[in-house]
């Protein structure tokens, strides 16, 4: 490839206009039989990026970023930025099923509808806007309150939590970008979510089976409690009400169909068994859920938890519980520092 080419490509998130190409004389008829053979890609009308990249994006699920790219290159309006459901996937959000492919893009002065592509207009502050893979995108805490105002309120609770949980974002961070949003179109279901979000919720199920407890009238349970004994860590609780005992465990089939530390479904069934044979040694209870418990058999699940909640049991004194590694999913790199 051209050095220029390649300089435009590194320049613009991997993708090149037609004029730049001419530009370096690629004869015009020369384009449709490099698409055709594979070695360039269309993206969008005008822009093209290399097959190579095209199908290394499309390995690892990511040709949208190069969609928007494109679109930001057709359009080209310096201060239009990736946003919305775009700035969600880009960003790694967890998405709603609902989510289609269109582009999602914010511009300060217009708003626009085209093919493939939506352009809202808003504000865009500075400390909004950051770049990410190469593109201007809002950031994490503005996309999700740009999302909250249309997502529902359940999709919005577990992209949050899931931003949280791996410190993305921060609630005083939501907060604000709540704030500042404050009679938008939609603001306050983006608000109640984030008043709804919480730092520890590991996994969407998680965030769905609190959401439902709350619903069901239970107390708000303590997220990610190491239970320690004599020292030693015993196990790390989901969810926990520390003064009866009770905790909630969250099972999904990934534990099982893929264990990770080299361990065997075989293996992780023993030592969930023996891990759950401690904490009753310890005069702890709780209850497992799945996600088709959530459809199936919640009432029973709720009765059983209310049940548990009621008996007022004493924990025994040698236990005792902390929040593991501050909520998040891994320590982060300032708790190590």
């Amino acid at each position: 490839m051209h050095t220029f080419l390649a300089d435009s490509m590194r320049r613009h998130a991997d993708v090149f206009t037609t004029a730049e190409a001419l530009a370096v004389g690629v004869d015009r008829n020369a384009i449709g039989p490099l698409v055709r053979s594979g070695t360039w890609r269309r993206v969008r009308y005008g822009v093209y990026t290399t097959g190579e990249v095209w199908r290394r994006h499309e390995a690892g699920g990511r040709t949208h970023r190069l969609e928007c790219a494109a679109a930001l290159r057709r359009l080209d309006r310096p201060d239009v930025v990736v946003s919305h459901d775009s700035a969600a996937r880009l960003h790694r959000l967890v998405l709603p099923r609902s989510v289609d492919a269109a582009i999602r893009l914010t511009d300060p002065e217009h708003f626009r509808t085209g093919r493939g592509y939506r352009i809202s207009q808003a504000s865009l502050p500075p400390a909004d806007v950051v770049v990410h893979e190469g593109l201007p995108l809002t950031t994490v805490p503005r996309t999700l309150a740009d999302v909250g105002r249309e997502w529902s309120f359940i999709d919005t609770v577990v992209a949050a939590d899931d931003a949280l949980a791996d410190g993305r974002t921060t609630p005083d961070e939501l907060r604000a970008a709540s704030l500042a949003q404050t009679h938008w179109t939609g603001c306050g279901d983006a608000a109640r979510a984030f008043t709804a979000a919480r730092t520890g919720a590991h996994s969407p199920h998680e965030t769905r089976t609190r959401v439902a407890l709350l619903a069901a009238g239970l107390p708000e349970p303590l997220l990610q409690q190491a239970v320690l004994v004599d020292g030693q860590l015993v196990a790390v609780l989901d969810m926990y009400w520390p003064e009866q005992g009770v905790f909630v465990e969250c099972d999904g089939m990934v534990k099982y169909a893929d264990p990770w530390r080299g361990r065997t479904p075989a293996e992780v069934l023993w030592e969930e068994k023996r891990r759950q044979d401690r904490l009753l040694d310890l005069d702890l209870h709780g209850v497992r859920v799945a996600p088709e418990d959530l459809r199936t058999d919640w009432h029973g699940k709720v009765a059983r938890l209310t049940t548990l909640l009621d008996r007022g049991q004493r924990v025994a004194p040698r236990v005792r519980t902390t929040l593991w590694h501050g909520g998040l999913r891994m320590p982060h790199p300032a708790a190590t520092a």
